[in-house]
């Protein structure tokens, strides 16, 4: 993980303050809130001109957290960290949170964008393979009439060399978004949000995963049903099976073990962000 923007590192940002109560996932901080609250919240910052990231954290966000301390600081420092996935939910409700729901990246896109011609929130698009953030600023702007997606950029897959990184700050100092969505993976994209927000000319990043092949139809989105039942990672092994095998195999088995140990109060996952009470 690279910190060394000029004059700004993740731990000179201090936590947002925590204004919504969070879930103790495996020791991960997960905001309980449903979609229309994620919204309001992301709507209400953004106005304000207050900086801050938003990640969408299902499973193998939390693995990741579980396996690396400096990406669990980055969830702990994110200004919102959204319940991605049922067993998240199912998490958060066993201790209490009766109003969490899932708030999944595609969903929450959808639901700002639509009501930004309305709003007036701008929108920049980071991420994707080439070809695929135009696609979704077109894809957007038919769906979303008035909406003002003011521009995009397609990143390597590697670290931003200095020249790409002083364009990148060239581009978002002159449009001045308030949300850059951030199209990468998971920890990537969550790295990436955390060592740039202080820097780039934002109010807020959301970190959306595979929203923008969902959107643009690169990836199917899993039926209700099978989203209902926490079988959506099941829909994706099957789009991309090579790809996703391992993580699958790997962090969901990881989870439900972990799970196991802390329900017989074998291991316990202690929060490192305050935990406030419903």
């Amino acid at each position: 993980m690279n910190l060394a923007a000029p004059n700004v590192s993740l731990f000179d940002i201090p936590p947002t303050q925590q204004t919504e109560p969070r879930a103790n996932v495996l020791g991960v901080g997960v905001h309980a809130v449903s979609l229309a609250r994620a919204v309001r919240l992301i709507e209400d910052r953004a106005k304000a001109s207050q900086k801050g990231y938003v990640c969408v954290t299902g499973v193998h966000g939390v693995m990741e957290a579980g396996r690396d301390s400096l990406f669990r600081e980055v969830l702990d420092h994110a200004f919102l960290v959204v319940p991605d996935g049922m067993p998240t939910v199912w998490v958060g409700r066993m201790q209490g949170y009766k109003q969490i729901e899932r708030v999944f990246g595609p969903d929450l896109m959808t639901e700002l964008c639509c009501r930004s011609p309305v709003t007036g929130l701008t929108h920049f698009l980071y991420g994707g393979k080439p070809g695929v953030a135009e696609d979704l600023r077109d894809t957007l702007c038919l769906r979303f009439p008035g909406i003002r997606v003011v521009g995009v950029y397609t990143p390597p897959f590697r670290p931003l060399s200095l020249d790409e990184q002083a364009d990148l700050d060239s581009m978002l100092k002159t449009l001045s978004p308030d949300i850059v969505w951030v199209g990468l993976s998971t920890p990537r994209q969550e790295r990436f949000m955390a060592e740039n927000i202080g820097r780039l000319h934002c109010s807020l990043m959301i970190g959306v995963g595979a929203a923008f092949d969902i959107h643009t139809g690169r990836l199917k989105d899993a039926p209700a049903f099978m989203k209902k039942l926490g079988l959506q990672w099941l829909h994706r092994l099957c789009q991309e099976p090579s790809r996703l095998w391992k993580r699958y195999l790997v962090n969901n088995s990881g989870f439900l073990w972990k799970l196991t140990l802390h329900a017989l109060r074998l291991r316990r996952y202690e929060l490192t962000v305050p935990k406030l009470r419903c």
